[in-house]
């Protein structure tokens, strides 16, 4: 898998990134294995199948690992010819979640829809839809001075996904889109004026939206006074604090935690990265980072080293979008945020975390493969 993916040119050959791949799929196999030790004594429980969850992440993972070959191979013309028909149909799908019989609600939220025997969650396709539009659109439309050519038209698709997402009661993913929606806006050199103007606006909407619903609030509350609710709104976060520091230097061994058992409520989803922590401990952290900071690294080297603006910010964007992930979700877990629903990547249980995001990481890796004219001549 780590094999060279190339494309010819005349009299040259290009080669994708592999230390960014070799990164992917490495964090990929250590993701798969994470979750097949903090989910198996739950999927027994209440399953009656301990391989409930890593069966079909590992399915989901080939199915992945197919769409990533697919993405870092796929011609970016032809790409830029669908992006519309793919930003509308994301959109159809967002909207197909509030249809009854289609969408699924779970905790109150509706934010999934049936696909076949199983549920997709089309937020995730957000994820890599708005970065890709987003490069398009900046790349053909050069008029960033003016509003209503250059910003208004890609501020209204991000609004409407924003809307979409918040509507499933998703407030955190929709308010994670929008931010690094609005950094693409910035590596697109929109004028900062704009951003101020826009600050003006966003922040007293999303504070009001923030405290429109109940479990918002209380999640604010247990953050600011994490002792007000120890049983209720901050006891996840409080059991993954003391599920991390049980790890201690070295960590208690694969399959080892005991704290996954039931001290965590779900940790085999959102709140994975404590069973991690707990069985690798802090020398596991370093290198669970260690690995992020390759992958994120040389995803930021082949935005740099790209030949044109579209390839530029489409990789900008998705290895932020990425490694924005981690640092909110692991943030959320050792209690430096508000509780949110944001998955880590390749390593929450959810295949439509995992197939996006392997799907991302092979547009990045086909991005590696396209360097500058100079750089190719004198070799850097």
């Amino acid at each position: 898998m780590v094999d060279r993916l190339n494309m010819e040119k005349p009299g040259r050959r290009f080669y994708s990134d592999q230390v960014f791949i070799a990164s992917t799929f490495l964090l990929m196999g250590v993701g798969l294995v994470t979750l097949y030790s903090s989910s198996f004594a739950f999927a027994d429980r209440f399953f009656g199948d301990g391989y409930y969850f890593i069966g079909q992440q590992f399915r989901l993972g080939l199915l992945g690992a197919g769409l990533f070959i697919a993405a870092a191979f796929v011609p970016m013309k032809l790409l830029r010819k669908i992006i519309i028909p793919l930003v509308l149909g994301t959109m159809g799908l967002c909207a197909l979640t509030f249809v009854p019989g289609i969408g699924v609600a779970k905790n109150g939220a509706s934010r999934w829809i049936t696909v076949l025997d199983s549920t997709y969650q089309p937020s995730e396709l957000v994820k890599l839809v708005l970065p890709l539009y987003l490069a398009h659109i900046f790349d053909k439309k050069r008029e960033r001075d003016s509003f209503f050519r250059g910003v208004l038209p890609p501020a209204i698709i991000t609004s409407v996904f924003f809307f979409l997402i918040y509507r499933q009661n998703n407030f955190s993913t929709a308010l994670f889109i929008a931010a690094n929606g609005l950094f693409i806006f910035f590596m697109a050199g929109v004028k900062l004026r704009y951003f101020f103007g826009a600050a003006m606006i966003l922040f007293p909407i999303s504070a009001l939206l923030a405290l429109s619903k109940e479990h918002r609030l209380r999640r604010l509350i247990s953050y600011i006074r994490p002792d007000w609710e120890p049983l209720g709104a901050g006891y996840q976060v409080r059991s993954s604090l003391l599920t991390i520091s049980s790890g201690g230097a070295w960590g208690k061994g694969i399959g080892q935690g005991t704290k996954k058992i039931a001290s965590v409520p779900e940790i085999h989803s959102d709140f994975i990265f404590s069973s991690y922590a707990e069985e690798f401990g802090f020398l596991g952290i370093l290198l669970f980072f260690m690995v992020f900071t390759i992958f994120a690294c040389r995803g930021y080297r082949a935005a740099l080293r790209s030949e044109d603006t579209f390839r530029r910010l489409l990789a900008f964007g998705l290895v932020t979008m990425i490694c924005s992930q981690v640092l909110s979700n692991v943030a959320v877990v050792s209690g430096m945020l508000p509780a949110t629903g944001i998955p880590l990547p390749f390593f929450s249980a959810g295949g439509s975390s995992l197939v996006t995001t392997l799907i991302m990481a092979g547009l990045i890796a086909n991005v590696s493969r396209h360097r500058k004219e100079a750089e190719v001549i004198f070799g850097l």
